[in-house]
């Protein structure tokens, strides 16, 4: 059994999520701002679909990107160099999170609800929630989004209507956080997409341990349209 939260209701300790399914912790509360910046200073993060109450994960072993371990294999630089993408930081979040919410090969619906979509657009507005955008002949193509806390980054969703423009936003991002001292991306969990850019699974004590302090690096929260703008990620 889980434990059900209500508004005020702390979350357990994440060592009490399940196996099976894994990392299930807890169901109910609401997706405040304020709640869900505690859930991803604490490693858990919000995932259920339309007709269920929300459900709170804190999965064992965490996918984990280090900025310092990307990996760029010769397809990629070559789609980059050839396909003439622009990467853009937080120039169209919503559009962003509408593509991710599109429903994809084999799956049936999205956990992206109408409640999630308004949760994270609010965070958004307060300058925690930011989207790394490709564009290609002024259509998006590709990008992703996620939260960002200390010097954390917590990745959420990711598309592509275009070859490697998900890949290439990823790239954006990495070197620009990694450049600005951010050294780990919560990939949340493991799939081979990911691990064919460098990411790896950690033990969730590990990832516990390492957020700790980049959570709270005192970093203001704010727009990232000031990023640098066409990252070239060949180089």
């Amino acid at each position: 059994m889980i434990p059900w939260l209500e508004r005020n209701t702390p979350f357990p300790p994440v060592e009490r999520a399940l196996a099976r399914p894994n990392g299930l912790l807890a169901a109910g509360a609401d997706l405040r701002p304020a709640r869900l910046l505690e859930a991803y200073r604490r490693g858990i993060f919000p995932w259920y679909s339309d007709g269920e109450p929300i459900l709170w994960w804190s999965p064992d072993p965490r996918m984990v990107l280090f900025t310092g371990e990307l990996k760029i294999s010769r397809s990629l630089a070559k789609s980059v160099r050839n396909k003439g993408y622009k990467v853009h930081f937080d120039t169209d979040f919503s559009a962003v999170m509408d593509a991710c919410a599109e429903p994809r090969d084999g799956q049936e619906g999205t956990w992206i609800t109408d409640d999630m979509r308004s949760a994270y657009l609010r965070l958004h507005r307060l300058g925690h929630a930011h989207s790394v955008e490709t564009w290609h002949d002024g259509k998006l193509q590709g990008g992703l989004y996620g939260i960002a806390i200390g010097r954390m980054f917590f990745g959420e969703s990711m598309f592509a209507r275009a070859t490697d423009a998900s890949k290439v936003a990823l790239v954006a991002l990495v070197r620009e956080i990694h450049d600005r001292g951010f050294p780990l991306i919560d990939c949340q969990m493991v799939t081979r997409h990911l691990a064919s850019l460098g990411a790896r699974a950690i033990p969730r004590a590990e990832f516990l341990r390492r957020i700790e302090a980049l959570v709270n690096f005192g970093l203001r929260p704010g727009s990232w349209k000031g990023f640098r703008q066409n990252a070239d990620v060949t180089s």
